[in-house]
């Protein structure tokens, strides 16, 4: 058995926000194939259940299976860290039989292994089930080797973090460097893998710091054109004078000091992905170019008369009412259509619950204690409820940052509330909606004109309380 067959796998982690159960389940392909077995399951340890979960697995009967430490041949080989290689009869060897039932396969024969981190640890199982000639001892080196390989690439990803002991919620993942398994969560997941299938223009909406960028990395990696290009233009960081440069690029003698030709952004995006980000702050000007560009695929180097052919996919993102900017004129309506084929909207982290605030706080403070090698540095328990009374108006970026920030500063040996400074948080808008006696229709404005205020000004957003249209808020309002 080939025990190299994974070493590419570790180049599809470095592109970023690669969708890991595809990663896991292409993985498990290979050794299924390399083992000439009938079926094959890679086991991540639940530590928060203190099970194995098989997350992915040659399973067509069932979604899942989940084995206490101990028990079934997987269990087993999770509890003592060893291999087990079960020829024979495997009831009497310890075959977890109520799976078999479950499912109506009949095991024969069984080879499995630990997967193990850099310190050792367990961090799941790789079994294989049914090679016809039965496992040898080479097979069960060979599916050592790829096990190995394995604990190295899970140690270079998200996972690393959830796999960690002490784990307060349940193992689930998605995207790699994405974390959280809120509901609002588990639908961005949905969309965004649905719409990385297919070319459709996406737009990503949502508060500054929600992770619009990530997204944005996560639609092009899980592509087709995973491979290509990902460009990001950040239309809120340029001068208006140099934003249509940046995106089209110019030809020699097009304005004073062209003395050669210089592609622009789009011809650097060529077979991959431009992601124009805030993309509400482009003027009207380069609003018109970007519109024929959406429906044409083409567009003018700047002093040009011969359009360029673009063979890219768009990705756009803003934090701004779109609807109002088009209501006020200040964002072209049609560009706005155009945009939206795919709209997907990131959720604040105050809305995604303390669930999703753990992972993140557990995430970013394995990262960072690796990055900075300070290996021994826990977070109290007052300190992680220090960060739960936090509203987070910079939502994860925010959270980001503290915890890197004090991680580096912290004297140690644990991380306090002393070490995670929290500014403090705008003053929310009051929930109590109080009002002198008015006609019924005065009372009605009042309080649409305090749901937009709630909302800090956005409009959509207040419709969306309301469940009533934007022209009935409007007319509410007026």
């Amino acid at each position: 058995m080939d025990g190299a067959v994974l070493e590419d796998l570790q180049d599809r982690v470095a592109q970023g926000q690669v969708d890991l159960d595809a990663l896991l389940r292409e993985a498990l392909d290979r050794v299924k194939r390399a083992a000439r077995a009938d079926r094959a399951t890679l086991y991540l340890l639940d530590d928060a259940r203190r099970e194995l979960v098989s997350r992915v697995a040659h399973l067509p009967e069932i979604s899942e299976i989940r084995l206490k430490l101990g028990e079934g041949i997987a269990g087993r080989v999770a509890a003592e860290g060893v291999p087990l290689r079960v020829p024979g009869d495997l009831t009497a060897n310890g075959i977890a039989v109520r799976i078999d039932d479950l499912t109506g396969y009949q095991t024969t024969t069984v080879i499995a292994v630990p997967i193990r981190g850099a310190d050792q640890r367990v961090l799941g199982v790789l079994q294989a089930l049914n090679k016809p000639q039965g496992f040898t001892s080479a097979d069960e080196r060979g599916l050592q080797r790829m096990a190995d390989q394995l604990g190295a690439l899970i140690e270079h990803t998200s996972l690393a973090p959830m796999l960690a002991p002490g784990q307060r919620h349940p193992l689930a993942f998605q995207f790699n460097d994405v974390v959280g398994d809120s509901p609002p969560m588990r639908e961005v997941y949905t969309r965004l893998r649905r719409a990385a299938a297919t070319e459709a223009t996406v737009l990503l909406r949502g508060e500054t710091g929600t992770g619009k960028e990530l997204m944005a990395r996560a639609v092009h990696v899980n592509s087709p054109r995973g491979a290509g290009p990902f460009v990001k233009v950040d239309c809120g960081a340029l001068p208006q004078g140099l934003i249509e440069n940046e995106l089209f690029g110019h030809k020699r003698g097009a304005f004073t000091g062209a003395d050669r030709d210089a592609p622009g952004q789009i011809a650097a995006a060529e077979g991959g992905t431009l992601f124009l980000d805030e993309v509400a702050e482009l003027p009207l000007p380069a609003q018109v170019k970007l519109l024929r560009l959406l429906q044409d695929r083409t567009y003018l180097p700047l002093g040009s008369a011969e359009p360029q052919r673009a063979d890219v996919r768009f990705v756009a993102a803003t934090h701004r009412d779109l609807e109002q900017a088009v209501a006020d004129r200040t964002f072209r309506q049609d560009l706005y259509y155009r945009l939206r084929v795919v709209e997907v909207h990131l959720p604040p982290l105050r809305a995604r619950g303390p669930a999703d605030l753990d992972r993140l706080i557990d995430h970013f403070h394995f990262l960072f204690r690796q990055r900075h090698h300070r290996d021994v540095l826990p977070l109290t328990e007052a300190a992680r409820a220090h960060l739960h009374r936090h509203d987070w108006p910079g939502n994860v970026r925010e959270l980001e940052h503290l915890i890197e920030s004090a991680v580096v500063l912290s004297p140690g040996p644990s991380l306090e509330v002393e070490d995670l400074p929290l500014s403090p948080a705008p003053a929310p808008a009051s929930d109590l909606f109080t009002t002198p006696i008015l006609p019924l229709r005065e009372v009605e404005a009042a309080y649409v004109a305090f749901v937009v205020e709630h909302h800090g000004g956005n409009r959509s957003a207040a419709a969306r309380t309301l469940e009533i249209g934007r022209n009935t808020l409007a007319r509410k309002l007026s």
